[in-house]
């Protein structure tokens, strides 16, 4: 089925090239966290359209003829950098669209994270072989983000130079507010260690001196005596807070949260808002 759709999303990419004229005003990024940057940034000098849809996992998803096509017509992709399935989606691209910029949002950004960490004071046990691609997971990322996009877009249009100078000094004023709520938030923080089942705020938790455990081992499900040992740590270290995201299995993640008496609360990385969501995860930990 999948080789299918290679085939005819090859026969509509070769069958249908877009001119320079469609490209000009379209700019192509992978998840909504980047969509929100990059829309504040350049305001309504382009449209920016997002890949992944919301609720999907950008790690395995699987991208649509329609959703090729899409990228084709854009004039430049900003992927988030350590997705190896953007890659494949660069590959297939380019064979049709070789003028096609392509931006690496995360460039400059030490890759944190691999499997089995365990004794790493910030990545128990993560579930990425590469490091977690995770990146925009945390204040400091998101200014090296933003600022990518920033001179990738000077690039592409200098003739407004001064509004995306503007509209980016405002993003980072932004996320400057967001580090200092929570910074507020987190002194309050019964406990510096969290749970979730898929290691994805290991950016987080380096910046803001917390312990991540995932439930989650070599990206498989963990075996009884794996998931016993981490009910243990758990209350022997008195954590409180078990994050659970909807695009990973939330069974266990219930389950440790119920054997040690702490919250389950939902999370959404790829939420739109990213200051909101980034809060959110430090108010979570303060249990307020």
């Amino acid at each position: 089925m999948r080789i299918l759709i290679y085939i005819l999303l090859g026969l509509a990419l070769f069958g249908c090239k877009p001119s320079q004229a469609d490209k000009s005003k379209i700019l192509t990024v992978t998840i909504d966290p980047q969509k929100y940057f990059l829309s504040t940034i350049v305001g309504d000098h382009f449209k920016v359209e997002c890949i992944v849809p919301s609720g999907s996992n950008p790690e395995s998803a699987d991208f649509t003829p329609s959703q090729m096509m899409g990228l084709n017509k854009s004039r430049a992709y900003f992927k988030i950098g350590y997705m190896g399935i953007e890659n494949t989606l660069i590959d297939k691209v380019s064979q049709s669209n070789s003028t096609l910029k392509i931006v690496n949002c995360s460039e400059g950004i030490e890759v944190l994270g691999g499997h089995d960490c365990e004794g790493d004071h910030h990545g128990h046990n993560h579930g990425h072989a590469g490091g977690d691609p995770h990146t925009w997971s945390s204040v400091k990322s998101a200014k090296i983000i933003a600022g990518n996009m920033y001179k990738a877009v000077l690039d592409l249009d200098n003739a407004n130079a001064s509004d995306y100078t503007s509209n980016y000094n405002k993003l980072l004023a932004e996320i400057n507010q967001t580090d200092s709520i929570i910074k507020s938030y987190l002194e309050k923080a019964p406990s510096k260690s969290f749970i979730i089942y898929h290691p994805a705020l290991t950016y987080f938790a380096e910046e803001y001196g917390l312990t991540q455990y995932s439930i989650e081992y070599e990206g498989k499900n963990p075996s009884p005596s794996q998931l016993k040992e981490l009910i243990d740590k758990a209350k022997k270290e008195g954590i409180k807070v078990v994050f659970i995201q909807r695009e990973f299995d939330v069974k266990n993640a219930e389950t440790v949260a119920q054997a040690i008496g702490a919250k389950a609360v939902p999370l959404n990385l790829l939420s739109y808002d990213w200051s909101r969501e980034m809060i959110n995860i430090a108010k979570v930990l303060a249990q307020e």
